[in-house]
């Protein structure tokens, strides 16, 4: 496995005047998109010769940087028709007259150049200034110095500057998604682990062996991830590292185990364990690989989801006599069930703000996503279809990401699975791009 290298090398933080006023109200779905004009970034030439490549690049880093933004759903681009003027260099200021004058709110400059100090040419240095139009005020500006092949993961990282100084909240586009990527015939699927960006960028598969692989789930707090593989004669969980490529299984242990997730922490992992026809909730400590068994109830316990603070863990069970969401304290005590509308709730996962636990609904023959308040109050349903699944929360817990998968035909074509996203508030629906069909998406933290 490729070592997946720290791209940014230098960021220096210029004087900032005190934050303005401008901000976007994200805690509803009634807001207007912040108008916001991205203007062409500077490319500075070399030694006084035109430096196609770093045009090339400065051109890229605006559309990836516009496009993140964009959809988002909280901000749209002023249309470069309408600028008020395009030429401006990287140290003037903008016009701020001008640009009220067609309600633009924000400005995005910015500069990428070379060095004829650097002695490796692979470096470019990529800076960004934020301006607040109506307070005529500089609101955001970063250096950065990172190799050539590194310039993408510093668009998603100045749309999380921008994201953050307009919202008030943390950004979530210098992230990562891993999922199970499916090809082949509908009855005899080939389930492997991929990993790509989370606008559907730098997408490999990183799993060669043998077997199916199930419900991927990344580590709330390091670039680490648990996944379950299916081989004919047993299942097992496993751990890996995607940082150094480490892997290790969680043990060979009778029955079955599934359903994991980490704990808050990193350090721990919740897991559902089947044995002589019953399932609860069990936790493993990864430092010590001690055990330790959570419920003990005769109905199926599974899909446990800590909460931000690891005090509380949501899980699905049926022993209201079908599967519901229910929630206890991490010892497995004062258990509550939280879902009492019709229908089966499944897959509860919560969010890292701790406001809401999502969760799948199976009722009059769809599916749903939704969300539900830990205390079982304001129940929201998202998105309904023929077969959605599998949520999983932004790191800022703002978007859910998903799968959808179509009806199959009656010759057995079609039934295409794909990955999609969309805000907590039930708006701005989209499609992830991934080269094949794909499920189980889990989202990463913001890599540092």
């Amino acid at each position: 496995m490729k070592k997946y290298s720290l791209l940014l090398l230098l960021v220096s933080l210029w004087h900032m005047p005190a934050m303005a006023q401008l901000r976007v109200d994200i805690t509803s779905g009634d807001f207007q998109p912040l108008p916001i004009a991205f203007l062409p970034f500077e490319s500075t030439e070399n030694d006084d010769k035109p430096d196609v490549q770093i045009d090339r690049l400065a051109k890229n880093m605006v559309g990836v940087i516009h496009s993140n933004l964009s959809q988002s759903g909280l901000f749209k681009g002023v249309p470069r028709k309408d600028f008020v003027e395009d030429s401006i260099t990287f140290d003037e200021f903008p016009d701020f007259g001008a640009w009220r004058l067609i309600n633009t709110q924000a400005i995005l400059m910015g500069k990428v150049e070379r060095k004829t100090e650097d002695k490796d040419k692979n470096f470019v240095h990529i800076s960004f200034r934020l301006w607040d139009v109506f307070a005529q005020k500089q609101i955001a500006a970063f250096n950065y110095k990172v190799r050539f092949n590194g310039w993408r993961r510093v668009a998603h990282k100045i749309s999380d500057h921008v994201y953050h100084r307009i919202t008030g909240e943390e950004g979530y586009f210098d992230t990562r998604i891993i999922y199970v990527a499916e090809s082949g015939p509908l009855n005899k699927r080939s389930k492997q682990l991929a990993i790509m960006d989370q606008d559907g960028y730098n997408n490999h598969i990183i799993s060669k062996d043998e077997g199916l692989i199930l419900t991927p789930r990344f580590s709330p707090s390091r670039q680490e991830i648990l996944y379950m593989r299916l081989h004919p004669q047993s299942a097992r969980v496993y751990w890996l590292d995607l940082i150094s490529g480490k892997q290790f299984s969680l043990g060979d242990f009778e029955g079955m185990y599934y359903a994991p997730r980490f704990t808050p922490s990193g350090n721990g992992v919740l897991y559902s364990y089947a044995q002589d026809g019953n399932s609860d909730i069990w936790y493993m400590d990864l430092r010590t690989r001690e055990r330790r068994r959570l419920t003990r109830h005769s109905a199926i316990d599974t899909s446990p989801s800590p909460s931000p603070d690891g005090k509380f863990v949501a899980f699905t069970s049926s022993r209201g006599g079908k599967p519901q969401i229910y929630v206890m304290r991490n010892n497995g005590g004062n258990v509550k069930r939280i879902t009492y509308g019709q229908g089966y709730f499944s897959t509860p996962v919560w969010s890292p703000r701790g406001d809401y636990i999502a969760f799948t609904r199976q009722a009059g023959g769809q599916f749903a996503i939704g969300v539900i308040r830990p205390d079982g109050e304001n129940m929201r349903i998202l998105f309904k279809d023929f077969h959605v699944e599998a949520p999983t929360w932004s790191p800022n817990g703002r978007v859910l990401m998903f799968f959808k998968n179509e009806k199959s035909n009656k010759d057995g074509t079609g039934g295409r699975t794909r990955i999609y996203s969309i805000d907590v508030t039930g708006y701005n629906l989209r499609e992830i791009p991934t080269p094949t069909d794909a499920s189980d998406p889990a989202w990463s933290p913001l890599i540092f």
